[in-house]
């Protein structure tokens, strides 16, 4: 049985040199707060983010699809869902280090939790091992999907939809704005407006500012598409 993290990359061939960072990416901000711990995984995940998002394209781009496919391909390749799916899959949550209650409200199998640390997990990998480690984790868990490009949808991305809605006559631009953070540590929610040039389109809240934003541009797509 692995025991922890560091087994775990070691069972893949992936030697780890600063193991303090790989375990930080799994210290939810609950079990940090709850520890008195200021290192939690949110600068991690910062990280992580831009990592998906060239590792993501550079895989894309050989598939010569048209610039509007590949941005949609990506954006459904690494929503939210779809990074809870590769940390289930992977079975990365059962590292998670959450705080009693977050505990007790499931929060090991909550979407938002799983992916923000699975990013952050990419962001630690890339940090201490290069890219060549980060190819260790995706190719397994996206790159099988990539085999039929027209057949990924893990979830609908009304970000991407409203920004392609928005543009498609126009140069608007289209931004997000964090009305409100509510809640406690283990148990936040968060509400967003979606903004184009400056007017508030749509509203949206959620467990995590991702999701927030997407259903902030849900209803504003909805609003704008009738």
């Amino acid at each position: 049985m692995i025991l922890n993290i560091i087994e775990w990359l070691e069972s893949r061939h992936i030697k780890v040199n600063n193991a303090k960072m790989i375990q930080q990416a799994f210290i939810h901000s609950s079990y940090a707060h709850e520890h008195k711990n200021k290192n939690d995984n949110e600068r991690l995940e910062f990280m992580g983010d831009a990592v998906l998002q060239l590792w993501s394209s550079n895989a894309i781009y050989p598939l010569n699809l048209s610039e509007g496919h590949m941005t949609r391909l990506r954006a459904q390749l690494v929503c939210e869902k779809a990074l809870a799916i590769y940390g289930r899959q992977l079975h990365l949550n059962d590292y998670l280090l959450l705080g009693s209650g977050e505990e007790k409200t499931g929060g090991r199998n909550k979407d938002a939790i799983i992916a923000d640390m699975f990013e952050a997990f990419l962001g630690a990998l890339f940090l201490d091992q290069g890219m060549d480690a980060v190819d260790n984790i995706l190719s397994e868990v996206i790159t099988p999907r990539l085999a039929h490009p027209e057949d990924v949808g893990v979830i609908h991305d009304y970000k991407t939809k409203l920004q392609e809605y928005v543009q498609s006559d126009s140069r608007q631009t289209v931004k997000y704005e964090l009305v409100s953070e509510t809640g406690p540590s283990n148990a936040p929610e968060f509400v967003m407006n979606v903004l184009v040039d400056g007017l508030v389109l749509g509203t949206g809240s959620g467990q995590s500012k991702k999701q927030a934003e997407q259903n902030a541009a849900r209803n504003a797509f909805e609003k704008m598409a009738k």
